[in-house]
Order: C-alpha cells, then structure tokens, then sequence
C-alpha cells in the first residue's frame, strides 16, 4: 500500500511526463473506440438494408460488396412466387447518392402495390400511379423541406412528390420510394433488382425455405436477421479487419511511445532508485513501482481515449457525410476492448523501463555525485 501511494505522488510530482504519456495513449485509444463504432454502426445499416421491413428473408447477390452492389434477375420474382412456402416476393432497386444537395436519401425502386409499401402510412396524399410520381418519409420531407406537389430530382428525373409516408424503419423513412422501371433506367438495369424481399407463409420455416432456395439458385445470399447480415459482404470484412489493424498499431506504436516515455523518466531518476536500492528495495519493488506507474497513465489515458473516441465518431460520420446511411454504435465490449488495449500499452511499455531502473547501479550512481 506505501509502494502504491509513492507511485501515485510520483505520478503526481511529474505532471508533464504524466500528460505526454496519458496524451499519446488516449489518442491512439480514440481511434480504436471511434473505429470500432462506426464499424458497427456501418454494420447495422448494412444490416437493415439486408433485411427490408417486414419481410423474413432478403434474397441479395452472394459475394456482393455491399446491398447496392447486388444484381438479381428480376424474372426469379415469379418463380419465388410459385414456390410452396412463400406467400409474397418483390423486388426493389436500392439508388444511393442519387438525389443532389442530400446524397443521404436512399431512393427505392418498387411497384406501387407490394407487402412492403403497403404498410406505409400517409400524413399526406397518396401512393405513386404514374412513371413520373414519387413518395418520399417524413424524415426525408422535413430534411429536404419537401411537400406534396413538389418535385423529387433523382439523377436526372424530375418526379413529382404525391405522398409523405412514414414506415417506422429509419433508413426507409429518410428515403424515398419511385416507380420501379424508372429506378432501373437510373441504375442501367433494365430487368434486374438489387434485392428481393420475401414474405412466408403461416406455420412455414424459414429455415426450410432458406434450404431449398441455396439448392434452387446457388449464387445468391438469403438472409434471415441482422446478424447475418454482419458476415455477408467484402466491405463488412474490410471494416473488421480494419478495426483489428488498427488495434494492433496503436497496442505497437502506443506500447513504444510509453517506453519511451517511461525510459527518459528513469535515465532521469537514477538518483531516486539508487536511493531505493541502497536503503533496502529489491529490484522487483523498484521494477514493479514503475510499471505501476505506467498502466496508471495509460490507464488515465485510455479512459480520457473513451470519451474522445465516443464524441469523435460521431463528429467523423459528420464530417464525412454519411449521418444518414451510419450512426456510430457504442457498445460495452467495444469500450472493455479499447480499455483493455489501453492497459495493455502500459504494461509492454513499461517492461523496458521496469527492467533497466531494477538494474540502476547504486554505487555507480552515487559515485558521480
């Protein structure tokens, strides 16, 4: 308990070296939080846009980078249809980065009558009828200050609003629905759909069904949840292993940094352990004192990290223009990682230093004062 309370008040005693060591450690521990969060949050989206409102299977092109990069003939639609266990499918294209001043709004291509758009309720007018309608969310009426009898520009096409709907589901709701064909004319894919929602009968299982379309159509995807979605997609891989090299970077560059730091302190306080040494401290207490001292700051540091990363992400997504597709997702673990890397720092950091004061000479050093 003594050894500790000396550490502290060393700690306290050197408020520069202090900061600089607790700085470096909680800017390479907002980087992992921040990651980590907006790896999650994209992992979420990505998510939704795999699974469409009420639908209980979402059929995607396999190996598809990301959900707007799937290509699927929409002539399977009819076959789906006919299959026993299948109560309803459609298709939609999903535009993205296609509407100017708000490249946030997702556009869906889709026929005017499906299981999906049917549960969307209107505060104002009405479904699309025509080539040259569109409906689009509340949220994306409010964004775009939008109203009934306004016009929708999507790359090009000029679409007049005839509905603001509202549907629960937050990216449907800051989007926009237009008529089918005039999607694929955007997108260039006359007779394709990006995605093929699919809606099952009573008392059918999906993992029957799920079953027999792998066999029937073996290059697509067919995702039940969320969760899914997560292990589906090369960018999804990308943010993962993204995640996990920064991780490993800052643990490297963060562990040199406090050694660094740590082994200038000690060159500096030879005297000190000298000291100790010669009124009885064994190496180990001398070598065990400093590395307390550096997992106590980086251990200030990755908790000052935390917060910086939590504020940070959200900032990024800011910045970056991507509020509307991700909202950075905290969770526990992704904090007890980055705090649990923070610790790390500060062990591998100091064991050097530890190292070298546990073998500080007291006769050496005395001799030259």
């Amino acid at each position: 308990m003594t050894s500790l309370l000396q550490t502290l008040s060393s700690i306290r005693h050197r408020p520069g070296r202090t900061f600089l060591t607790a700085l470096g450690t909680a800017l390479g521990i907002a980087t992992i939080v921040a990651l980590l969060a907006v790896g999650a949050g994209a992992q979420r989206s990505a998510g939704q846009f795999f699974h469409l409102g009420a639908s209980d299977l979402g059929l995607f092109q396999k190996d598809a980078a990301d959900p707007t990069t799937s290509v699927l003939p929409q002539s399977m639609i009819k076959q789906l249809r006919k299959t026993p266990g299948i109560q309803a499918a459609t298709g939609f294209v999903l535009l993205v980065s296609d509407v100017p001043h708000n490249p946030g709004v997702v556009v869906f291509g889709s026929t005017p009558s499906n299981f999906e758009v049917n549960r969307m309720v209107f505060s104002a007018g009405h479904m699309f009828s025509g080539t040259h309608e569109a409906v689009i969310g509340n949220e994306t009426a409010k964004q775009l200050h939008l109203g009934v009898g306004d016009r929708l520009h999507v790359k090009g096409h000029k679409l007049k609003i005839v509905g603001i709907y509202h549907l629960g589901v937050e990216f449907q709701d800051t989007g926009a629905f237009i008529p089918l064909r005039v999607a694929q004319s955007i997108a260039g894919r006359q007779g394709e759909v990006t995605t093929i929602p699919i809606e099952l009968s009573v008392k059918t299982r999906p993992s029957t069904i799920k079953r027999l379309l792998a066999k029937r159509y073996p290059g697509i995807a067919i995702i039940a949840d969320g969760e899914e979605s997560i292990r589906l997609g090369a960018n999804g891989d990308l943010v993962s292993k993204a995640a996990l090299v920064i991780a490993v970077l800052a643990l490297v560059i963060g562990g040199i940094g406090v050694m660094n730091t740590e082994l200038m302190a000690v060159i500096e306080r030879r005297s000190e352990f000298a000291i100790l040494s010669a009124v009885g401290w064994s190496g180990r207490q001398i070598a065990w004192r400093v590395m307390i001292e550096g997992i106590v700051t980086t251990f200030l540091g990755a908790i000052i990290g935390l917060l910086l990363g939590v504020i940070g992400a959200h900032y990024l997504v800011q910045i970056l223009g991507a509020s509307e597709f991700v909202t950075p997702h905290i969770t526990a673990w992704a904090l007890g990682r980055a705090l649990l890397i923070g610790v790390l720092i500060g062990v591998l950091g100091g064991l050097y230093p530890a190292w070298r004061a546990a073998h500080v000479s007291p006769a050496r050093v005395l001799a030259q004062h």
